[in-house]
């Protein structure tokens, strides 16, 4: 298994969390293995495997979370096949649950102005909150691509940064002017107080001057947004939602707003034309007599 996770970091250039969530499928699968009868590689067989999923499903874990666990082992045993330990994947004849399409979230372009909105008073640490929900919405990032965002990966003359993405494909992504100019703000005035003379390499850094975690910008985002008296749970992916949403409705081509997504394949980037036409139905269905 750790050759396996080792081949997803270098061969594949896998994200760090989708390793570790391989890892976590992996030795739930094997621990439930051993604890019925510990095996060699080749003595698992499709039966154990149906087992296993037959355990899952008693305890309530969701389709997604098994079809997640499902693409981890048809890799896993996969790589033991190409590397001749097994003369066939026991996974080959398992089907995966059907968990449908789930349509991700956006806001409205009403609640993203309530949300950007800046308040009067703007001391080191909002100016910085700013600056990151600005560039969040003006660009589509990931949050972990946000939070570890270099000061050279963004130029502030032409406006565009420089992403280090998923399975370290870079791609450059336009911001507007707006996010420009609360950004330059942010390192002229916020950025040297909050390091005090300490180095960093990275844009946003926290109060103390090391990196930001997701989950601290997760309740960063969340107290503004109870501050500017929203009342849905705000995340950072739906900045991230609402920016693909708004292009798309605004006339975007679904290609441009692909590659400033990273999406590798055109079909995840497409769930966002789902959501207009479920917001065109919508408003059909209110206004027309016959709706």
């Amino acid at each position: 298994m750790q050759l396996f996770l080792q081949h997803l970091t270098v061969q594949r250039r896998l994200a760090k969390n989708t390793v570790l969530a391989y890892r976590s499928d992996l030795e739930s699968f094997l621990s439930f293995v051993d604890r019925s009868s510990p095996l060699a590689p080749e003595g698992i067989n499709k039966e154990h495997i149906q087992q296993f999923f037959s355990f899952c499903h008693e305890r309530r874990i969701s389709a997604r979370s098994n079809a997640r666990r499902l693409a981890a082992l048809r890799a896993f045993f996969l790589f033991l096949c190409e590397r001749g330990v097994l003369s066939g994947n026991p996974t080959a004849e398992i089907d995966a649950p059907k968990i449908g399409r789930r349509l991700p979230k956006a806001l409205t372009v009403t609640e993203v102005d309530t949300l950007l909105q800046l308040p009067e008073m703007k001391p080191p640490l909002v100016l910085r909150n700013y600056a990151m929900l600005h560039l969040l919405y003006g660009s589509g990032l990931r949050v972990s691509e946000l939070v570890s965002l270099p000061v050279n990966g963004c130029n502030l003359s032409s406006c565009h940064i420089r992403i280090l993405g998923k399975g370290n494909k870079e791609r450059v992504v336009p911001f507007s002017t707006t996010a420009g100019a609360l950004i330059r703000d942010y390192v002229e005035q916020g950025r040297p107080l909050i390091l005090k003379r300490k180095p960093s390499p990275l844009l946003f850094i926290s109060n103390r001057g090391s990196s930001m975690t997701r989950n601290r910008f997760w309740q960063i985002i969340q107290d503004i947004a109870l501050r500017s008296g929203i009342a849905k749970a705000i995340s950072p992916h739906m900045l991230r939602h609402s920016f693909a949403t708004h292009l798309l409705a605004g006339g975007a081509d679904l290609r441009s707003v692909q590659m400033m997504l990273g999406h590798t394949d055109i079909s995840t980037t497409q769930i966002y034309t789902h959501i207009d036409v479920d917001r065109l139905k919508s408003i059909h269905q209110r206004f027309h007599p016959r709706g």
